[in-house]
């Protein structure tokens, strides 16, 4: 069976002899973007390099980047969803264009990774009545040899990409193009009719796999509506490695991989159950399976168990673990057993997860055996509650949204594992109708706490609001300010940045007290005051290192970066957007601190 790391090294080294070069991933918490809790796709770092800006590495670029989409937490179960993945991606900036992209995706998927092209079915955008049907791809994949039985026209549904959606959606100015996709074919799966009554590439019954997506960047709307095509044409490739190598290894469940299977190894033994032989047994590892490793990357990344944002997904995360190993029989210290084999997996990729391993496993634990407390605090509650209830007597929604409230006010059982048992007694339950009705019991903070966590999920551009951009240049002056005060080993850990306050996260070996606080503000405000300029200069990534400028720890920075400085005070690793001078930002006043780790601290400033 081929490895992923096997993968990883051809997918390199394929596009290296293509002189293209590779853009470090971004960290799966993006920094300083309040508008997305995780980064759900390889190009969310190039959006605005697809839009026009000049990439510091050029026109030609590749990367694996790492992704978690919390809004796939409940497909989890099947033979291919997983919430964490990895996005493997090359890019042209207005270098070259469909012919050379398809044929070098080609070549890597048949002659590099060895896939066979009897195997693999390809589709074309099939146009609309502003925009033609996307001839010039059809002819290409012809002319590499792709019958015309195996070549497939969709509409704009599923073979067109911009920001906004297909291009009736558009706004005036909008970018856009047509992709075009490549399947695998499992030959061995059955059509199931239910799914309609001919298979095709997109078809949801499992038997075709889509493995790799070219984007072509070709049009934009124009104010009458109409479409013309760009000046410079990009291309965004991006195909999951999981995916990828599940066609490599002809194996339709991702479970069996390399990338997971140590994993469900280590649930058989924990468990003495067989993965694959009981259909819900199969299904609870594999959502276990994919939750544990989900939740150490996004650990890794310096997010803890809490009640927002990225803390609420992780413990989430963690919960149903827990209550999943409880209905696989395994009643005690999964973390400790899990963490393991994902530090096997991805030790060799991902440096410093070794290093991170004891901290992380001793953070699950703790909030696993609270967990186990809550769960024997309110299960005997919940059987209660639902003993004379069947799906035929199941009562209105509202009813089980005051159940759900009345349960996690008493004993604080998580109303998500609530509508979990609800499910698994056989009633049927509309979870966003549940939410409703759960909220309207609950306190006018966790209702706007709540919404403000679903908008989140939604993804997008980063906030470069006037307020916001200020903030975001007074965070330089903090991180400055922190290090002047309390010492040289202060390192950011995160921050978030909104255009009503900002956030910033670091850990420190001195414990700050408020007269450190106080004199934190007195400098930033001085500086502020001081009304400095700020300016940035691009530069190599080791030169910018030897002036000490300071540098956000998860990040992996290119070979060319930019440095922002706040006169001779601050410098510091950041694409931006800034203020001209501090005096832009206004006077700030810091209106909390907290304790959110070993050594680690967040303040709020306004």
């Amino acid at each position: 069976m081929t490895s992923h790391l096997t993968l990883r090294e051809a997918f390199r080294k394929f596009w290296v002899d293509r002189r293209h070069k590779e853009i470090p991933p971004i960290s799966l918490v993006p920094k300083e973007d309040p508008t997305t809790l995780f980064t759900g796709s390889g190009m969310q770092q190039l959006v605005p390099y697809l839009l026009g800006a000049p990439h510091p590495l050029g026109k030609k670029l590749y990367n694996i980047q790492p992704c978690f989409r919390a809004q796939d937490i409940e497909e989890v179960g099947d033979n291919r969803h997983t919430t964490f993945f990895e996005m493997m991606g090359n890019w042209s900036l207005g270098s070259y264009f469909k012919e050379d992209q398809l044929s070098w995706i080609w070549e890597l998927f048949t002659e590099e990774l060895k896939i066979p092209k009897h195997k693999l079915f390809v589709t074309a955008f099939g146009g609309t009545k502003e925009i033609p049907r996307d001839e010039e791809t059809y002819k290409v994949w012809q002319k590499l040899g792709v019958p015309a039985t195996r070549i497939f026209y969709y509409g704009a549904e599923k073979n067109w990409w911009s920001r906004a959606g297909v291009p009736e959606k558009m706004p005036a100015g909008e970018p856009g193009g047509p992709d075009s996709e490549i399947f695998y074919e499992f030959s061995h799966i059955i059509h199931n009719p239910k799914f309609g009554s001919k298979c095709h590439p997109n078809c949801d019954c499992g038997r075709y796999l889509e493995i790799g997506n070219s984007v072509f960047m070709e049009y934009k709307k124009d104010k009458d509506g109409t479409f013309s095509v760009l000046p410079e044409k990009n291309v965004d490739f991006g195909g999951g490695l999981e995916r990828i190598l599940a066609a490599i290894n002809n194996s339709p469940d991702v479970f069996k991989l390399d990338v997971l299977s140590p994993i469900i190894s280590q649930i058989e033994q924990l468990s003495n159950k067989k993965y694959g032989k009981e259909e819900r047994e199969t299904r609870g590892m594999r959502i276990l399976g994919d939750h544990i490793r989900a939740a150490v990357m996004i650990a890794f990344d310096g997010i803890f168990p809490s009640n927002k944002d990225q803390g609420y997904i992780l413990r989430r995360l963690i919960r149903k673990m827990v209550r999943l190993g409880k209905q696989l029989g395994i009643e005690k210290d999964i973390s400790l057993a899990l963490v393991p084999p994902v530090e096997k997996i991805f030790g060799s990729v991902y440096r410093d997860l070794s290093k991170k391993g004891q901290e992380i496993k001793t953070m699950f634990h703790a909030e696993e055996e609270k967990f186990r407390k809550t769960l024997e605090r309110g299960q005997e509650q919940v059987d209660r509650l639902l003993k004379n209830i069947s799906p035929s007597q199941s009562k209105p929604e509202e009813t089980y949204g005051k159940m759900a409230f009345d349960l996690f006010q008493s004993t604080g059982y998580p109303p998500e594992m609530f509508l979990e048992d609800l499910r698994e007694k056989g009633i049927d339950i509309s979870p966003l109708a549940f939410n409703e009705h759960y909220l309207k019991n609950f306190s006018k903070h966790q209702t706007v706490s709540k919404k403000g966590a679903d908008k989140k999920f939604k993804g997008g551009l980063a906030d470069t609001k006037g307020q916001t951009v200020k903030y975001h240049t007074a965070t330089h002056l903090l991180h400055q300010a922190l290090f002047d005060v309390l010492g040289k080993d202060v390192r950011q850990e995160g921050s978030n940045i909104t255009s009503e306050r900002l956030r910033f996260d670091f850990t420190s070996l001195k414990k700050p007290i408020q007269e450190d606080i106080k004199k934190i503000a007195g400098i930033v405000n001085k500086k502020i005051m001081e009304k400095i300029t700020v300016t940035y200069k691009m530069m190599s990534r080791e030169e910018a290192f030897k002036i000490g400028a300071k540098a956000f720890f998860k990040e992996k920075y290119p070979d060319t970066v930019k440095v922002y400085f706040v006169g001779n005070y601050s410098k510091e690793f950041c694409g931006g957007p800034h203020v001209q001078n501090t005096g832009e930002i206004g006077a700030i006043q810091i209106y909390k601190l907290e304790k959110i780790g070993n050594n680690m601290y967040r303040v709020y400033a306004k």
